[in-house]
């Protein structure tokens, strides 16, 4: 049967042949980079379209590989953008500065910088915005935030934007984050395996706009509890989170009326609380990071991190700037860590 030569395949550098430039120039402004001007940028892109221009995969995977083997040269800089009230206690949490490790070291790895920009009483998010402008600087990572900044009127839209976690309801850009209702079922598991039968969980009040995630801790509990006997199973404690030590008096309550024989939490500051209360009890947290339990999830911050900044550039590639009309979002699952504050049930 006979069949067709294949197509031939348009090269960068016939491109760059025909508009005079370097194969380089090409290369860079068929990624969206900043590097090259917005109109320089469509006539390539135009040439590209009326040639049939596609990607060589094969280059593309032989590329991705010399990335990895060597040091790459910077290509631009990834910003981090830090809109926290006191700017230093963002990395003072061990898990957001893994987050921060994981993206840096990955950018470094494909050729760009990763650096920070401190959003607050010194820069506002217009100047900001033209900082950013003036240095071609396009794509922007943003950690978690413990308050909504007040940047509703920075143009998102000119910029490619991942988000790690759910505080932030603004931009409703791509995220990556912790898969937090998986992982509770998971430590479910392991907490019943260790022969605990009332399992409880106990949480705390979040301001409305950075709860989601709260919720989605709870609602695999919930889920969770299913598996147990109706007799076995116990309601959610909610505590307030700025009064820790009046939190004990209602603490002790619950624990009285319900009985559970184990804990899961993801209060940070359980281990006071247990200490305020008099009381010892199996715990076992939905992250191992700044709570002083060695029992629970190990949610990988570093990997969320990398996974990040990966996520960046996937989206930098697609050339998919601004608020994107489809979410996506990214779930890295945890493992479970076995330590001393769950021991088996005798």
């Amino acid at each position: 049967m006979h069949q067709d030569p294949p197509p031939r395949r348009v090269s960068l550098r016939e491109i760059a042949r025909q508009l005079g430039v370097s194969h380089v120039t090409v290369s860079l402004a068929l990624r969206d980079s900043p590097q090259i001007s917005a109109a320089v940028r469509e006539k390539v892109k135009k040439l590209a379209e009326e040639l049939g221009y596609r990607p060589d995969p094969m280059l593309s995977a032989l590329s991705s590989y010399r990335l990895g083997k060597v040091d790459p040269s910077f290509r631009a800089v990834i910003g981090w953008i830090n809109a926290w009230p006191e700017p230093g206690q963002l990395r003072a949490h061990e898990e957001f500065d893994a987050y921060w490790k994981g993206a840096s070291n990955a950018a470094g790895k494909l050729g760009y910088q990763l650096e920070e920009f401190r959003v607050g009483r010194s820069l506002s998010p217009s100047r900001l915005h033209q900082i950013l402008s003036t240095r071609g600087i396009q794509g922007l990572l943003l950690p978690p935030h413990a308050e909504t900044p007040e940047w509703a009127e920075f143009p998102w839209e000119k910029y490619f934007v991942v988000r790690y976690g759910r505080s932030l309801q603004t931009p409703n850009s791509h995220l990556v984050t912790a898969d937090q209702m998986l992982n509770t079922m998971l430590a479910f598991g392991k907490i019943r395996e260790q022969g605990y039968r009332r399992i409880g969980f106990v949480t705390i009040r979040r301001e409305p706009e950075i709860s989601a995630h709260t919720h989605l801790f709870k609602a695999g509990f919930l889920v969770s509890q299913q598996l147990l006997d109706e007799k076995d199973r116990i309601p959610v404690l909610t505590l307030s989170a700025e009064e820790q030590q009046d939190s004990a008096p209602s603490f002790c309550k619950w624990m009285k009326r319900h009985r559970p024989d184990a804990i899961f939490t993801d209060v940070g500051w359980i281990r006071n609380l247990l200490e305020h209360s008099g009381l010892s009890i199996p715990v076992a947290a939905t992250t191992l990071i700044d709570t002083g339990i060695d029992t629970g999830i190990d949610q990988h911050p570093e990997e969320i991190g990398r996974v990040g900044m990966l996520l960046l550039n996937s989206i930098i590639n697609d050339g998919a700037i601004g608020i994107p009309s489809i979410f996506r979002q990214i779930l890295v699952e945890g493992h479970w860590v076995q330590g001393t504050s769950l021991p088996p049930k005798a």
